[in-house]
This record gives structure tokens, sequence and C-alpha cells, in this order.
């Protein structure tokens, strides 16, 4: 048995230490947010947070994990309260099927959380591992500078941004 802690619980879990995070997540715990795409770690539709870290989850033994936490986007925010880059998702529609969105939102989550201001290079270089087929790249960027802006702006102001769970 080995405890991880997802999403800021404690989650006890029965799986060899040899699986992949994607499939712990998803079969074990219910977290069907992170996507299997191709298993290759090539698409990035499996991206989740390890530490501060965007990581490929199909690529991820849980061995690996040890006491860093993981976040999936289901811990970023709910439907009702949505996280600041969520709502930024939602507002310009980026999804259109919405099968990379949640390794899309996850990927921009860790690059705001070490650069709260990136550039819109910077954007492009830290999202060019995910891919899009319905071809919603300008929205997504677009989506990630505005939770940028709102992140800069409560910033600011000395405020959180109290929309969601997290950033």
């Amino acid at each position: 048995m080995t405890t991880l802690n997802i999403n800021g619980q404690r989650r006890a879990i029965d799986s060899d230490p040899a699986t992949p995070l994607l499939y712990v997540l998803r079969d074990e715990l219910a977290l069907n947010g992170a996507k299997f795409g191709c298993g290759l770690g090539q698409c990035g539709a499996c991206t989740v947070m390890v530490g501060r870290d965007a990581v490929l989850s199909c690529l991820t033994p849980v061995s690996l994990i040890g006491d860093r936490p993981v976040t999936t986007v289901e811990g970023l925010g709910t439907v009702e309260r949505p996280g600041v880059l969520q709502r930024a998702f939602i507002d310009e529609q980026a999804a259109q099927c919405g099968y990379c969105i949640a390794g899309m939102i996850m990927r921009a989550e860790a690059l705001l959380a070490r650069n709260p201001t990136p550039s819109d290079a910077e954007i492009r270089d830290q999202m060019a591992i995910n891919l899009c087929r319905c071809g919603t790249h300008m929205r997504i960027l677009r989506a990630v500078r505005r939770a940028s802006d709102v992140l800069r702006s409560a910033s600011a102001e000395g405020e959180r941004p109290g929309d969601g769970a997290r950033a």
C-alpha cells in the first residue's frame, strides 16, 4: 500500500509501484481529468502537476512521486467555482472537443506557478508539448494570457483570486 497526496488529500493506493500515475488517477481514484492520449508522452493529454512541475502521467510511475503533491485539473476548482485558469479557458472558449484541455490547463498552471507574467514566447514554449487536434491554439494562448492578467491584477491589489481552489 502506498499513500499519495492527490489534490491536497492523502490517498491510499494498492497499485504496483511501477504503475503509471495516469492509471492510478483514472482507474483507482476515479480522477478522469487527465486523459490517455498516446501513452508515449508525445501528446500531453495526461499532464498533471507533481510538486510545481508539469509531468506526463502516462510515463511517470507512482514510485517516483514520493511525498511530492500531485495536482490534477480536478484540484484547481469545481464546476460551481472554477479556478482562474479554468475560468479563462471557459471565457476564451478554448475547448472544442475538450480532450486536450485538462493537460493544457495543467501545463499552463505549472508555467504560471513559476512565472506569473510570461511572455507570449514563454507561453508558446511551455505549451508546445501539448497537442490540440481541434486547432484552438490561439484561444488557449489567450486563455493563459487572461489568467496571467487576472493573477497580476489580484496580486497588485493585494488579493488572492477567489474563484477556485488554485490559480
